[in-house]
């Protein structure tokens, strides 16, 4: 996450898409970030632990900022609650946003299936995930005008539970430059 800011000049404008912790690491290097979750509750919740950071009710598939118009987007966890169906616009929605030479540093949950969890954690809400492999990850960036330079598949764990596929992405082909590890 350092460098990734790093990568970016002070002032950057970013998105931290689905709302979380990472947001307030950004901002305290400088950076000016705006959090989007299709969940009013999410957003909310996120308002009242990070003031300081502009929450709206957003769709990562239409997010409805201007066309290259963010330097950079975060997206932790996120793209794990929405169907595999719709994981190609997600990446061709933040292909349309970022500026060029903009940054994006996802993690997505490293596994095959897709399945409904209902436990104490979501307050016993019955909540969708989708896990996905690197080949199928490389794939929908490939598709979205994205190049990868780094894709980290390492078994780390997150909150304890979840394991973690970590891919920091690379030049693009195109327009725009993003994180190198």
């Amino acid at each position: 996450m350092e460098r990734f800011s790093d990568m970016l000049r002070p002032g950057s404008l970013i998105c931290d898409a689905g709302c979380g912790h990472i947001g307030k690491y950004l901002v305290d290097k400088v950076h000016k970030v705006v959090g989007i979750d299709i969940s009013q509750r999410c957003v909310d919740i996120a308002t009242s632990y990070n003031t300081q950071i502009d929450f709206k009710v957003r769709d990562m598939m239409n997010t409805a900022f201007m066309n290259d118009s963010l330097d950079g987007i975060i997206s932790f966890y996120s793209i794990i609650y929405a169907h595999r169906k719709f994981a190609d616009n997600i990446f061709a929605e933040f292909n349309r946003i970022l500026k060029s030479n903009g940054k994006l540093l996802i993690a997505v949950k490293k596994e095959i299936h897709e399945r409904i969890i209902n436990d104490a954690w979501y307050e016993s809400n019955k909540v969708y995930f989708t896990h996905f492999i690197e080949s199928e990850v490389r794939d929908y960036l490939n598709q979205s005008n994205f190049t990868v330079d780094f894709f980290d598949t390492g078994k780390r764990m997150i909150l304890n539970w979840m394991l973690n596929a970590f891919m920091q992405l690379g030049p693009r082909k195109n327009k725009h430059r993003l994180l190198k590890s």
